[in-house]
């Protein structure tokens, strides 16, 4: 038996909306473009053009794994950040929209040609696109091999790969002592706390790496070591940027003092405050 493109899609949208999969259209026309290599487009102009049977397959062995709760990332490998498309898998946490404004606050924050740091780089998307926006040059760690050679193609997909130094650390701890200090910090620690994993979607708990989603019981632990470490990595007036949580903001109000300045704590489009920005005054 032999199905259209649009045959394709409605059946496959019947059983994403049964498996509770929000807008099961468009996740399944997603994955329908994925596995035939066109865009949307093509698919609404050639609507009754036939898969073929291999063509089928694949298609309906990504739907399943999408009813299964597989997010639709990880199945094409690939999520839009900042206006590019970054390689994805199962070793890195997925790119979110709110995130685009750590990149924001960065970019108006750090000089054209600064010397920055990404602490748990991940699939790399923060400090490539920092790259790909200015002349900068940055060092990029996380605690995770698998992690880090994600953010490596991703850097030499987008030709940034010879101003960014790559660094399997915990935080600052791997990091060279003699290195020049920073003009900026930043990063996207895990900051869920552990109680909260069980209440988040099946995508985020079952499939997304939880080294990059929780530190431990109050979710703070990661932010507390960065606020704690990271002045002695930073020139004066250098920046500290940090998302986090929508309920942390008071709490790493109280952790800020000693060489820092609160500039701010940026809300995202929802108004929740998420980007703290601190500023080394000594």
């Amino acid at each position: 038996m032999t199905f259209s493109i649009a045959e394709s899609i409605f059946q496959a949208s019947q059983i994403l909306r049964t498996a509770g999969v929000p807008e099961p259209r468009r996740e399944a026309s997603d994955l329908l473009a994925h596995v035939i290599e066109k865009d949307r487009t093509f698919l609404i102009s050639h609507a009754e053009d036939e898969l073929d049977p291999d063509q089928l397959q694949r298609f309906q062995g990504d739907v399943e794994r999408r009813a299964g709760g597989e997010p639709l990332q990880y199945i094409t490998g690939k999520q839009d950040f900042y206006g590019r498309e970054f390689r994805i898998t199962p070793d890195v946490l997925i790119p979110r929209p709110e995130t685009e404004l750590l990149v924001e606050t960065a970019l108006q924050l750090m000089p054209d040609a600064s010397i920055f740091c990404e602490v748990g780089t991940g699939s790399g998307c923060i400090a490539i696109t920092l790259l790909c926006e200015s002349s900068s040059r940055a060092v990029a760690v996380d605690i995770s091999p698998a992690a880090l050679e994600v953010a490596k193609q991703n850097a030499s997909e987008k030709n940034v790969g010879d101003r960014i130094s790559f660094q399997v650390s915990d935080c600052f701890k791997a990091l060279d002592a003699g290195l020049p200090p920073f003009d900026l910090i930043v990063s996207n620690p895990p900051y869920v706390s552990a109680d909260a994993i069980d209440g988040l979607q099946r995508e985020v708990k079952n499939h997304e790496p939880m080294v990059a989603l929780t530190p431990g019981p109050d979710g703070l632990r990661i932010i507390r070591r960065l606020i704690a470490e990271g002045a002695a990595y930073l020139r004066k007036d250098g920046y500290l940027l940090l998302e986090i949580g929508f309920d942390q903001g008071e709490t790493v109000k109280e952790l800020v003092s000693g060489p820092w300045e609160l500039v701010e704590i940026r809300p995202d489009l929802q108004g929740i405050p998420r980007i703290v920005v601190l500023k080394k005054i000594r």
